[in-house]
């Protein structure tokens, strides 16, 4: 299998994943170049099968993230940008503000330090006493909160199909890449396990969960190893006693925000995601394990120091993973009122954590071009809220690359968006 000549390309750019990332940055290139032949390439029967239709579905303000990072610019401007998405194509979605709650003493520095580092991204953030929380979620108890008033939720599988819908991208699915062939020059040659073989000038990688193996497949070193972390979601029987969105203060040396509440716009409530390492990319549950998979990440150095700096943590979630008593008790620490028969099992979500060599947990998203590709290789949460901006961006790095490898060199210049 060789890349094709000049006239044998199926496509200008080609996308693989089909998850919101992906959808947005097809979407983002036929809005800035139009005429530019986009093909989406998912293994999936359809969109938005992994990580886009498997989380709490939150549209997040931006508050937790480093100020200047990627993950604050593109939260902040991603929400009010997705709000305004699902109110022009009439997507379900809220503005319900949320809380985060500080149930120690331990915790208040933690939640100074979120208002300070809220006022810096530009988020209107409240400061409120117990008695103040009992007027925003009178079930809920704690010290202290804030209130965050730009957080909202929303039906991301929606926000996915639509963005496929408008971008005038050829949609294939079913279409699992087991070969990818590269000349400089010459464009990409992806074979799928059904034998096709989809031809491109540009491949721009947006696979989540498998992100790296694609790169490696591209022949490029990603310098990561996606590490998969399942979150563990249960539904409260008893929605009334929650009425929007509840959350702990998070440890700044996880990514991972805790146990949270999370009222979803078709009124039911979650409580998640716990997280524990997943046996497989897809492992959505215990009972799933992929051999091959599984001795990657434990091959991966970083995964060891990953566990040696964290397994306090990583024990605490093992053990609400596996003891509903445990978990329940995460969740009274916010909400009292809640018992174990008010917990019913949910649908979990697998998180694609990009781990360094180090051990290190890569904290922003991490976007790598190499000659004739763009990698998006560590785009979890809050990626489905900056997804239109992200796709902008990934875009723009698309386009500029697609008037390197010889394709139409003025439209791809005057056409892509400036720099963010």
């Amino acid at each position: 299998m060789r890349p094709g000549s000049a006239d044998t390309y199926d496509c200008d750019v080609l996308v693989i994943g089909g998850g919101i990332v992906g959808l947005s940055t097809a979407h983002a290139i036929t809005r800035a170049a139009p005429g530019t032949r986009v093909t989406v390439l998912e293994k999936e029967p359809g969109p938005a099968r992994h990580q886009t239709g498997r989380n709490s579905g939150v549209i997040h303000s931006g508050i937790y993230y480093r100020p200047g990072s990627l993950k604050a610019r593109y939260a902040v401007r991603g929400a009010a940008e997705m709000v305004k998405f699902c109110a022009e194509y009439g997507i379900a979605h809220a503005v319900t503000g949320k809380l985060i709650v500080a149930t120690d003493r331990a915790e208040l520095p933690r939640l100074h330090a979120l208002v300070q580092r809220g006022r810096e991204n530009g988020i209107p953030v409240r400061e409120l006493g117990p008695a103040q929380i009992a007027e925003y979620e009178p079930q809920v108890r704690g010290l202290a909160a804030i209130h965050v008033g730009t957080t909202g939720v929303c039906d991301y599988v929606a926000v996915a199909r639509q963005l496929a819908a408008a971008s005038g991208a050829e949609l294939r699915y079913g279409g699992a890449v087991v070969r990818i062939d590269r000349r400089p020059g010459h464009g990409v040659a992806v074979r799928t396990r059904s034998g096709d073989v989809v031809r491109g000038r540009v491949l721009v990688n947006c696979a989540g969960l498998h992100c790296d193996e694609i790169a490696r497949l591209t022949g490029d070193d990603p310098g990561m190893r996606i590490v998969p972390f399942r979150g563990e979601y249960y539904e409260l029987a008893r929605p009334e006693l929650v009425r929007g969105l509840v959350y702990p203060v998070p440890d700044p040396a996880f990514p991972f925000l805790g146990v949270h509440l999370t009222r979803g716009v078709d009124g039911s409530v979650h409580l998640g995601p716990n997280a524990v390492p997943a046996l497989a990319r897809e492992g959505y549950g215990w009972a799933t394990v992929r051999p091959r998979e599984l001795a990657a990440t434990l091959a991966w150095p970083g995964s060891w120091h990953l566990a040696r700096r964290h397994w306090r943590y990583g024990a605490g979630e093992l053990r609400r993973s596996l003891s509903k008593a445990a978990f329940t008790a995460a969740v009274r620490r916010l909400l009292p009122a809640v018992t174990e028969d008010d917990l019913v099992p949910a649908p979990a979500g697998v998180r694609a954590q990009a781990v360094l060599a180090d051990g290190t947990l890569a904290d922003d998203f991490l976007i790598r071009e190499t000659p004739g590709a763009v990698h998006v290789l560590n785009a979890p949460s809050p990626a489905a809220t900056a997804a239109l901006p992200i796709g902008r961006e990934v875009a723009r790095r698309a386009l500029t690359a697609l008037g390197r490898s010889g394709g139409d060199r003025a439209t791809a210049h005057r056409a892509a968006p400036s720099r963010p």
